[in-house]
């Protein structure tokens, strides 16, 4: 089962540098991510989310290679395989891409919008959903990030949470 956590940053693009952060630490075998999402609120007040997995984009290359392929089949019934790969691949990348748009990975994107409207201008939040993590390695990592890093909200058990805060703030002081 994965946990949620938020951090917020004092600055617009600290939560972006702290996702960075969090591929790195990734591809150490720090910590296991099942999402991460950036939420910005730009100055003119205007809420931003930078998904880390675009499903717009994923449906339309699975669709493209899938009405490739099954129109190049279907092209070969009617003896014109090149006819059946050009509209299989164009039909299936357009209704791809219309699938990849009504579908949701991850975080559910209206609770992100929830909690990041609390969002002062010029600041900027990370919502992780974690499998697995080596705590006092990925707070110490994240703790060195400008920005004033600190948590939001988890779906942590209390005590978890409580110990997660309190070595936040053992650094920044």
């Amino acid at each position: 089962m994965s946990d949620l956590v938020v951090l917020g940053f004092d600055t617009l693009d600290g939560a972006t540098r702290a996702r960075e952060e969090i591929w790195k630490l990734e591809n150490a075998y720090l910590v296991d991510v099942d999402d991460a999402v950036v939420v910005r609120r730009t100055d003119d007040g205007r809420l931003h989310l930078d998904q880390s997995v675009h499903t717009v984009a994923l449906g339309a290359l699975d669709g493209f290679w899938s009405g490739m392929l099954l129109g190049t089949l279907v092209g070969l019934v009617f003896m014109n395989p090149l006819a059946g790969f050009a509209v299989g691949a164009l039909t299936g990348g357009v209704a791809g891409a219309g699938g990849g748009a009504l579908f949701d990975y991850g975080i559910n994107d209206h609770f992100i919008r929830e909690v990041g409207a609390n969002l002062k201008p010029g600041t900027s939040e990370l919502f992780v959903l974690v499998r697995k993590v080596e705590p006092g390695k990925v707070v110490d990592h994240l703790r060195a990030l400008e920005g004033n890093p600190h948590i939001v909200q988890t779906s942590l058990s209390p005590e978890a949470e409580q110990k997660l805060r309190q070595a936040f703030l053992a650094g920044s002081g």
